[in-house]
């Protein structure tokens, strides 16, 4: 899904939930896409269950296939709970934090905006958006005319969405530090992570 260029009210149609695009435009239209697709949603195999749960957190951050296994076999190999680890991996991606904290509008967005070079991480460029953060790690925008305009004018439009707990954003001197990992209830409330360890378990 890094590459998906489609309509993206489409994603959330497909999920029955908003994800992507427009959450007025899912309002108007929340019924599965497609010219002739049935207006009501069928009931689903076990099977499919999972495969649209992982399908769904895909679409949320942006992520191809093999992307997407390979942060979930690092965190099946990690200590605690599988499925919240791997969420933990995904929410601390340098590309989903500068989006968490409004230095930008998606994380689509946010992942170009690293990849241009704007993002430092503890005094060092870091243009990778897959770069996971720990406790300790400072971020910050570069100090450059087009880097600080782009982030301030996306910290006015997102100021009605609250940065997390685990984080402390400090918009004067577009700074910010992670405090610690998220909890469970501080990320993806709409995903059920478990369907998603269930599903590659298969494999």
């Amino acid at each position: 899904m890094a590459r998906y260029i489609g309509p993206t009210t489409r994603i959330s149609r497909r999920f029955g939930q908003f994800i992507l695009g427009s959450g007025k435009a899912f309002e108007r239209r929340n019924f599965p896409p497609g010219q002739h697709g049935p207006k009501s949603r069928r009931k689903f195999s076990e099977y499919a269950v999972g495969l649209n749960e992982k399908q769904k957190l895909r679409c949320i951050y942006g992520l191809l296939e093999r992307q997407f296994r390979r942060v979930f076999a690092i965190a099946k190999q990690e200590r605690g709970v599988t499925g919240e680890r791997f969420l933990q991996l995904l929410e601390t991606r340098l590309d989903s934090v500068v989006y968490l904290l409004g230095f930008a509008r998606s994380r689509a967005a946010a992942r170009q905006f690293v990849n241009h070079g704007h993002v430092r991480v503890n005094g060092h460029k870091v243009d990778i958006a897959s770069y996971n953060l720990l406790p300790g790690d400072e971020i910050e925008i570069k100090n450059t005319p087009a880097a600080r305009q782009l982030a301030t004018r996306n910290l006015d439009d997102n100021r009605a969405r609250p940065v997390p707990g685990w984080l402390v954003l400090n918009p004067e001197v577009f700074k910010a530090t992670v405090v610690r990992l998220p909890n469970r209830d501080e990320m993806a409330p709409e995903i059920n992570e478990q369907l998603i360890v269930e599903f590659y378990s298969r494999f």
